[in-house]
């Protein structure tokens, strides 16, 4: 008997295994070339896959709580293999850090979390606050709503100042054999939207 959890899904699996055959076979027996690096919150509601109608082989994938890349000098080691794997091995040419509104954790920064309940998260978390005293300290007047989608856009671009931190990312950008990318998927509004690098601010992709 099929895991309980599994059995809905019967059906829908058969039809993948069958729709993407040749692809998963080919992917088995010559390995992966993966188009990008996304880095994403683990929120359920993020579903990059669908998002950008990927298929198997497209994405290399690093989801956690708020899409935080620690800084080099906080090098956190699971983090750290992800990129060295993407980077060194698989040599691949672009990553994608996409936060998202209504992130959880996010607001959590508004929030006093119990240390000795979760000591993990409240240390995560502090590593987006930098993001937090910007808007803070720049935008003083913005309503709550607006506020947390400046958070928001301030991570991923935090994000990406963290990713240029690693020596290694920072030679393929010069060399120009990597391209780094910001996005904001917007929840209410269903779009998307990407870093202008040029103006620092985030458009809306058409």
């Amino acid at each position: 008997m099929n895991d309980p959890f599994l059995q809905p899904t019967t059906a829908h699996r058969q039809r993948f295994f069958t729709q993407h055959r040749a692809l998963l076979q080919d992917l088995a027996a010559n390995g992966q070339t993966p188009r990008a690096l996304f880095v994403g919150c683990a929120d359920s509601r993020l579903t990059p896959e669908l998002l950008l109608d990927a298929k198997p082989g497209d994405f290399f994938m690093l989801r956690n709580v708020a899409n935080i890349i620690p800084p080099y000098v906080q090098t956190e080691i699971g983090i750290v293999s992800v990129l060295e794997f993407a980077l060194l091995t698989l040599r691949i040419p672009h990553i994608i850090v996409m936060g998202h509104t209504d992130c959880g954790g996010l607001r959590g920064l508004d929030v006093q979390i119990d240390m000795a309940a979760q000591p993990a998260l409240s240390r995560w978390l502090d590593l987006a606050r930098p993001a937090q005293r910007e808007v803070d300290f720049k935008l003083r007047d913005l309503t709550p709503a607006a506020r947390h989608i400046a958070i928001v856009e301030e991570n991923v671009r935090l994000q990406l100042r963290n990713l240029e931190s690693y020596p290694f990312v920072r030679t393929a950008v010069s060399a120009g054999t990597l391209q780094l990318h910001g996005w904001v998927y917007y929840l209410g509004e269903q779009q998307l939207g990407y870093l202008d690098r040029e103006t620092g601010k985030f458009r809306t992709a058409v």
